[in-house]
């Protein structure tokens, strides 16, 4: 586990699995939407993100986080030794997105660039879901199912699911 690529729909804990797997393991951690978005939630030039994305993916160890670009998505996935495909039932989304918006107003969400405005990326989370439900699952899907003979793949479906990760991982990288 040297290149790890943590994906899935939006508000299923990504971040904070990430932030804890990078704690675990000591590997780098790369948070796409710190990258893609300045402070206040404006968007990057995309050139500058696209060149910023692939100088982590040519670094030797990583952890990266969340979906970037459609444009950036493939070759992270291919790049990666190791995926994390966060597959929660979509009514847990949007339980975790409604907690973010509530919570956020309190404290920052994990994984999100300062000042960001939360109902706003609120409101486009909501609307991701259900896109990515339909359209981006379904090809994750297919995508490691096709990947499990060549990389290490991790499909959590439950929330039962991520402490059984956290165990598995902390147990390999104490042996």
């Amino acid at each position: 586990m040297k290149k790890v690529a943590v994906f899935g729909n939006a508000g299923g804990g990504k971040s904070t699995l990430s932030n804890r797997l990078s704690q675990i393991t000591g590997l780098p951690l790369y948070i796409l939407d710190k990258i893609k978005y300045q402070s206040g939630g404006v968007e990057v030039p995309d050139e500058d993100y696209q060149r910023i994305h692939q100088e982590i993916l040519v670094s030797d160890r990583w952890i990266i986080d969340g979906f970037g670009s459609i444009e950036t998505l493939w070759p992270r996935l291919n790049e990666a030794d190791t995926l994390v495909f966060i597959d929660l039932p979509l009514y847990v989304h949007f339980w975790w997105v409604t907690k973010r918006l509530i919570t956020g107003y309190l404290k920052p969400p994990a994984g999100w660039p300062e000042n960001s405005p939360i109902w706003k990326s609120s409101l486009t989370s909501y609307r991701v879901l259900w896109l990515c439900d339909k359209y981006l699952t379904p090809k994750y899907r297919e995508y490691i199912k096709q990947a499990q003979s060549s990389k290490s793949v991790y499909h959590i479906r439950s929330t039962q699911d991520i402490s059984q990760f956290f165990e598995l991982i902390e147990t390999k990288t104490n042996c």
